[in-house]
């Protein structure tokens, strides 16, 4: 992540100045400079020197650390550590933000995830507590769709969760960052956790959930995708709607070239399709897509196939 330092006046000095850096990096490798980012000074007009290059490194300038062994990917590590010991707390609900991991194997992530929010209402003890998540942001190169995309097929699993009592997803699929999984955006996330909150555990009459897919009706070679939580459904950024994929009995998706949006509905078809029997939406890691509501919450991802994913 970037990092912004002011350097108080007076500190730079005419002529030559030394910047050292100090890094500690406990996860890797440290580096100055990544994700596409420069290191550079900016004065208060914007101006700015980059500093990418001549840079001298010393690894011993302190004490080498000792190696933190990966927890993180052992059984029952996080849990022990983390969760465990806070299980007789009162709580009044549960956040989780996570799955990029778990991303190789989303087919075991729908058995995989609801046994966690199960499990934990068990540990803590107070019934049904309600159980909030975020679904996986847009992340990785930029692409309109993907058959087979992983992290497409992730955020299917995540939405299957929802059919748990008191449970609610924020869904991200318009905050993310290309080349940073950790998406900078966390005031966004926020609000839409604060929303889902806001009708599920709080009761307020309020719209917390982006379209989402209630069924599909074809007539000819028009589909009719209905919505519900679709008051108001609009695109953002571009007049024409994207994000739609249509295939036939053959299982060959091609873009539909006409979108319109009628009320409740998207009426989609492709001349690439003359027998349409399937529509994914937003089916890629970093897809192209811009379908909302009025509360400016966008569609949730999904398919109505059911055609198994092909192991890459």
């Amino acid at each position: 992540h970037p990092h912004v330092y002011t350097i108080p006046a007076g500190t730079l000095k005419k002529g030559k100045n030394i910047i050292a850096i100090r890094l500690f990096s406990f996860w890797g490798t440290g580096m100055l400079g990544c994700y596409e980012q420069s290191v550079y000074l900016e004065n208060k007009t914007n101006e700015k020197i980059i500093l990418d290059t001549h840079w001298k490194m010393s690894a011993t300038v302190d004490p080498v650390f000792p190696e933190t062994p990966p927890y993180m990917n052992e059984p029952a590590a996080l849990y022990n550590a983390m969760i465990h010991p806070i299980r007789n707390y009162t709580l009044k609900g549960i956040i989780w933000y996570q799955g990029e991991t778990n991303a190789h194997h989303p087919e075991q992530y729908r058995t995989l995830f609801p046994l966690l929010i199960n499990d934990w209402r068990i540990r803590f003890r107070q019934g049904m507590l309600p159980f909030l998540f975020v679904q996986l942001a847009n992340y990785g190169n930029e692409a309109p769709f993907y058959k087979e995309d992983n992290w497409a097929f992730l955020r299917e699993a995540q939405t299957c969760a929802l059919s748990l009592p008191h449970t609610g997803m924020a869904t991200a699929i318009d905050i993310g960052m290309a080349h940073d999984i950790h998406p900078k955006n966390k005031k966004e996330v926020g609000r839409r956790l604060y929303l889902q909150a806001a009708e599920k555990v709080y009761g307020d009459s309020i719209c917390a959930s982006g379209p989402v897919f209630e069924k599909m009706e074809i007539e000819n070679n028009l589909l009719y995708i209905t919505f519900r939580h679709a008051a108001g459904l609009h695109t953002k950024g571009d007049p024409e709607v994207k994000g739609f994929y249509i295939a036939g009995k053959d299982a060959v998706f091609y873009p539909a070239d006409q979108a319109i949006i009628q009320g409740n509905q998207v009426i989609l078809s492709s001349g690439q399709v003359p027998v349409p029997v399937a529509v994914r939406y937003a089916w890629a890691s970093n897809p192209a897509c811009n379908l909302y509501n009025q509360q400016d919450l966008p569609a949730i991802p999904f398919r109505t196939d059911s055609w198994e994913r092909i192991l890459q």
